[in-house]
């Protein structure tokens, strides 16, 4: 396990430059594991990414750390699942968690990529481990960003009780949704669980961009057969700038374990708008 202070996420972010603004020493310290500094000579070297979304975006809330990656010459792939994004359209109660961790794991299979770093955001996390059981010899490293971190004790977004009933909170909500199955943010989040109210240009893009969601992506158990994340290298990072509900140990508490690079990011939830630079240097630094 790698818990990075605020320092050595500067470090990983902007490499010397950003420590020596930051009041640090200088380069000399070592990076930690599983983050190098992207000013030395393999900052050079592409990579494949894979950008998973979180609940009711789409692959289109990654287009900015796309550019900025591709621009140093990595391959960026940001699939939309169905039923979320540009694809809402092919919503229907039948969308489950299976269907994501197909529409991902069939982007690496058709596009033939290899070495791929698998990054999910929110509970995609769940999404990325069930891609990663199925193509584990692909997959160069998953990285978990402010996302679920799913174990056999935690296999689904939302868990039915002892006694087989979903909780009380969760049938009330239920009771909303648009057709019995499809959820809105609007209905039960404020906008500062994703950006704050004060930035006008991006509440604006998620009031015309965020869609329904399918609710069997939260409610499907995960099913696993070669252990998901297990023994893969792994890296979690952690948002430390989300002023508004920031997510509960019950996400990010397994990966506080050892075999984990857990990496404290000094962004927010939604770092893809509101930190593009800081998060496309923290994913280019993965090695």
């Amino acid at each position: 396990m790698t818990v990075v202070s605020r320092r050595d996420a500067l470090l990983a972010l902007g490499g010397s430059a950003a420590v020596a603004a930051s009041g640090g020493a200088g380069a000399a310290e070592a990076s930690p594991a599983g983050v190098r500094d992207t000013t030395g000579p393999a900052a050079a070297a592409a990579k494949t990414y894979v950008l998973v979304h979180g609940t009711w975006h789409g692959g289109w809330v990654w287009q900015r750390v796309a550019e900025r990656l591709r621009a140093q010459g990595h391959r960026v792939y940001t699939p939309t699942c169905t039923g979320c994004g540009e694809r809402v359209h092919l919503s229907s109660p039948d969308v489950g968690l299976d269907t994501h961790v197909t529409d991902v794991a069939n982007v690496i299979e058709f596009e033939e990529l290899d070495r791929v770093i698998l990054v999910g955001h929110s509970f995609a996390g769940l999404t990325i481990t069930g891609v990663a059981d199925r193509l584990r010899e692909r997959i160069r490293r998953i990285v978990f960003f402010d996302a679920l971190v799913p174990t056999a004790t935690r296999n689904a977004a939302v868990l039915p009780g002892p006694d087989g009933r979903y909780p009380e909170w969760w049938e009330k909500r239920r009771a909303q949704f648009v057709d019995g199955y499809r959820m809105v943010f609007w209905d039960h989040y404020p906008i500062d669980m994703l950006v704050p109210a004060s930035d006008v240009e991006n509440v604006a893009l998620l009031k015309r961009r965020l869609t329904t969601h399918p609710m069997r992506q939260w409610t499907d158990r995960l099913e696993l057969g070669n252990g998901g994340w297990e023994g893969l290298p792994r890296t979690y990072f952690q948002p430390t700038k989300q002023a508004h509900s920031p997510s509960s140990e019950a996400m990010w508490g397994p990966a506080k374990a050892p075999g984990w690079d857990f990496v404290q990011l000094p962004v927010s939830r939604e770092a893809m708008l509101t930190h593009p630079q800081e998060l496309t240097a923290a994913l280019a630094a993965l090695t």
